[in-house]
Formats: C-alpha cells, structure tokens, sequence
C-alpha cells in the first residue's frame, strides 16, 4: 500500500499561523518518533510530545507501529525510542505475539532490559521501584528472555549499573530460562554480583578517579597514563573515542598515540561498523577546535574524513542532478536537540544540508530568515562549512520565509530538480503576517511547476516533528523526511524509486 496515495490533506494553521497541512496518523507518528529525543523543543513540550506519540500509536495500525519501532532502531540506530514505540504498543495489543517478537528485536544492547522496564513502570504508573513490576505483560516478558539470551558475560558486565533497576532485578522479574549450562552460570554470576569488571574506558577512568591525588599535575599524568594504556591496548570503542578527544588532548596523550586514534577515526571499516549519527562528528568536531595540540590538524582532517566516508555510498544523485538547498535558520532551529547536547536543530539543517552539497555536483546552497541568501561554499569541506554559515548567522534574519526561496527561483526562471528545505516546518510570511496568500510556500510551488520546471520535486526534511507541515506532502511531488541521520538520505533513493518514507517502514520484514 502506498500510504502517500490519499485523498487531500486538511488545512490547518501552523504555530505561526500561517496555512498548514495535516499529516497522516503514519507520517505524523513517523516524522514523530524519528525526530524525538523527548526534550522540550521551542513549540513542544517533552510530556506533549510523548503523549501526542501514546495517541498516534492508538491510531495506527499495530504492525506499521511495531514496523517503525525496527526500523527506527535498526535504520535509524535510535535506542529510546523504540522501547516507548515496544511499551506504548503492548498496551494497547493483545492476542498475538507481535510485542514478544517486536520486544526481543528492539533490544541490541544489555542495559535496554533495564531501561525498557524502567519505562515499563512509568508508561504503566508502577512508580520508580522494581516491586511494581510483579504483573508485566506476558509478550514483553516473553520478548525480554529473547533478550537475556543474546548477550554473553561481558555485554552483561559493561552495562551492569547502579540504576533503579538491575540487571539483577530484571533476571528475577522476567525469570529466563538459560539455553545451556554455560548460560545459566552467568545468570548465578548476576544474582550473586559476581560479574567480572568488563575492561572498558570507564572502568579505567573510574579507578583512576578514586584516587587522591597531591595535585592536578599528578592526576593529569595519571589519566594521561589510562588514556595511553586504552588507545595502545587497541580496546578503544570508535565513540568514545569520538566523545574524548578534548580530554586526551587536554590531559597532554603524545602525538605518538593521537594519531593512532585519528587512524582508527577515519578508517572506512571502523566508520561503518559504528553507525554515529553526523552530528556526532560535529560536535566532536566543535570540541576541540579551540585548544592547541601538534596534532590538533591531524584529528580534524580524521573526523572530516570520517564524516565524508559515512556518506560515501549516498544513493539518488549524479553530476547532471540539479539540486537546491535551503536552511531555516530561524529563532525556533536555536534549540539543542537534547538538554545536554551542544548541537541545535539549526545544527542539524546545516550539517545534513553540507553532506548533500558534498554529495552533489550541481548545487545552490544558501540559508532563509527574513530574507534568502545564496551562500557558495567548496564540497570538499563539510564541517568547515557548517562553521562558515553559522559564522554568518544572523545576515538572513530570524523569520522562517521559506517561500522566498522559491520566488527567486521563480525570478531566474531556474530549473532544478530536487529543492531540499532543512527545517523544523513552521514557515510563515513575516512581509505581510501571513495576510498575503499568493506568497504561501505552496502558491509558489503550484507555479514554479506549472511555469519553470514541471519535474522537480520538493523535500521537507523535519527535523522537529511537529504535527503539521507547510505543503500537502501527499501532491504534486512534495515529500516528507523526517530524521538527523544520514541514513534519511536512503529515503530518497526510495523516492527515486516509486516509493515514500512511510511505504519504506511498512515493507520491512517482520
């Protein structure tokens, strides 16, 4: 089924006031789920957001929900997401095992036992505490001893944290049976707290932390030491050697040993088996930009290497595909994408926009305010990039007028084929208050195919999740993507296809 076939979307207003569409209840949950990190955004609320999810789910079906919840953990390597898409799901249905199989997929890694039944408290109103947990759901129970059955000693080990609840807790909740006797001496190793400490990064750091030190120079040398014994014990993960850079430069590593980390950075197998969003590399990236190292230009040339690889297989264009990109850089994309990180949404426009441009041969880039402005850039660069818009920031205004990026293609009479909007969604005509309708995103776009170029097609890449979009994305070759990953991209080669984000979702196997 092509969910994009559908008779035409409601028109609404969206938080400016400007004119809006409605999305489907599968675009909407998708667009959703893919661009939440449950924190409060600049229109939305963290509670809103969720329970504007636990509705959408109500409204879909529970294979495309169970469907999503795959997909947004295995294409688009979220980790939270599909646990509350999993716990939300087994609320509402019964009577097969689509949550045992959906429960025991989703989770990849150790300590999403304990967090999915963290949640599984909360969504349920069992407060914080493991005695709450005596009547869970037979399919999440059932779906959770899949799990305890994929992960040896040391998995169980590494993730086997001081947190509401246990590894511990969750074993006598969901009570496996072990598949051997190997197996069933681990579990006596949890029960009994007799694990093995893993040997990983924060092990190490946290023993050396529990020293007392007689100054900072000593304790420098000593975490300089574990940084060194890490990277030469070649027991370094790829992330956490993205997410330290600036402590081991800052803790004084030898040149010797950072360009071994900036080797594995940018080695291609390495790259592909970590599967980090872009914005990772930029804000690594960001990090160490103003500190002083012989090796600083090492590192950077490594995470811009490792950021261009990570695209290297991008599908759906060539030298003849003409292409225009366009970032909202209005006050609602100044917000970080979760309450800890240093990376807004205006972040994400730019970096997702600059992969393309570095993808693409035939490009017009630029960023929209109050007004637009064409921005010509290199695609050999595309942090640097990234950090030359956000330089200029504040040269367009803070308006969201996307549709002037179509009335100057109007203008020039320029033929492109794909146009790619990098926003949150909520554009508007800041010229007149939205009282002019010929200058509506969708005016513009109905003549710009009728009059300059009857093939192109028009992407709005989400990247906030709202529950309205600027143009009916189910006409005239207008499509929605929603996401921070590059892996959004294949979404395009779908497109190019026949296909749709939606129909993608609903195709995976199950």
């Amino acid at each position: 089924m092509r969910f994009n076939i559908l008779k035409k979307a409601a028109q609404v207003t969206n938080h400016g006031g400007a004119k809006a569409y409605a999305l489907t209840p599968e675009l909407e949950l998708y667009s959703t789920v893919v661009t939440a990190s449950l924190n409060d955004q600049f229109y939305e609320k963290a509670d809103t957001k969720l329970e504007r999810i636990r509705e959408l789910i109500a409204k879909n079906d529970p294979q495309f929900v169970a469907k999503l919840a795959v997909y947004t953990r295995e294409k688009m390597y979220m980790r939270t997401v599909p646990l509350v898409l999993t716990v939300e799901l087994a609320k509402l249905h019964q009577g097969d095992d689509l949550v045992g199989k959906l429960t025991g997929r989703v989770i990849q890694r150790a300590d999403e036992i304990t967090e999915l039944l963290a949640y599984y408290t909360l969504a349920n109103d069992r407060g914080e505490t493991v005695k709450k947990l005596n009547r869970l759901s037979k399919q999440i129970q059932k779906g959770l001893v899949t799990a305890f059955n994929k992960f040896d000693e040391y998995q169980f080990a590494k993730y086997n944290r001081k947190t509401a609840i246990t590894l511990k807790d969750a074993l006598f909740i969901v009570h496996p049976k072990a598949k051997d006797e190997t197996q069933q001496a681990l579990f006596n190793k949890i029960v009994n707290n007799e694990l093995s400490t893993p040997y990983t990064w924060e092990t190490e750091l946290s023993a050396a932390g529990q020293y007392t030190y007689k100054d900072e120079l000593q304790k420098a040398e000593a975490f300089k030491a574990v940084w060194t014994q890490l990277i030469e014990s070649g027991k370094l993960g790829y992330m956490a050697a993205l997410r330290n850079l600036r402590n081991m430069l800052q803790y004084g590593v030898t040149a010797a040993y950072m360009l071994k980390v900036a080797r594995m950075l940018s080695d291609r197998e390495a790259i592909m088996k970590a599967k980090q969003f872009p914005f990772r590399y930029l804000a690594a990236y960001r990090e160490i930009k103003d500190l002083k190292h012989s090796c600083l230009p090492d590192i950077r040339n490594a995470i811009e290497a490792a950021l261009q690889t990570s695209v290297s297989t991008l599908k759906g264009f060539d030298s003849d595909t003409r292409v225009v990109i366009a970032c909202d850089v209005s006050g609602s994309m100044q917000q970080p994408i979760s309450p800890k990180s240093k990376v807004l949404l205006y972040d994400i426009g730019l970096l997702l926009g600059m992969l393309l441009k570095h993808r693409c041969k035939n490009v017009v880039s630029g960023m929209f305010g109050d007004t637009w402005k064409i921005v010509d850039m290199s695609s050999d660069k595309i942090l640097s990039n990234v950090d030359e818009f956000y330089r200029r920031e504040g040269e367009v205004g803070y308006a969201t007028n996307g549709f002037l990026v179509l009335e100057d293609l109007i203008k020039r009479k320029q033929v492109a084929d794909k146009i790619m909007l990098f926003t949150d969604g909520q554009l508007w005509d800041s010229t007149t208050n939205n009282n002019a309708a010929a200058n509506a995103i969708s005016a513009k776009w109905t003549w710009y195919k009728q009059h300059v170029a009857p093939d192109a097609k028009l992407y709005l890449f989400n990247l906030a999740g709202y529950n309205t979009v600027p143009l009916d994305v189910r006409q005239d070759d207008v499509y929605l993507i929603a996401g921070w990953s590059d892996k959004i991209f294949g979404i395009l080669d779908a497109i190019e296809r026949g296909s749709d984000a939606v129909t993608e979702i609903a195709g995976l196997s199950f």
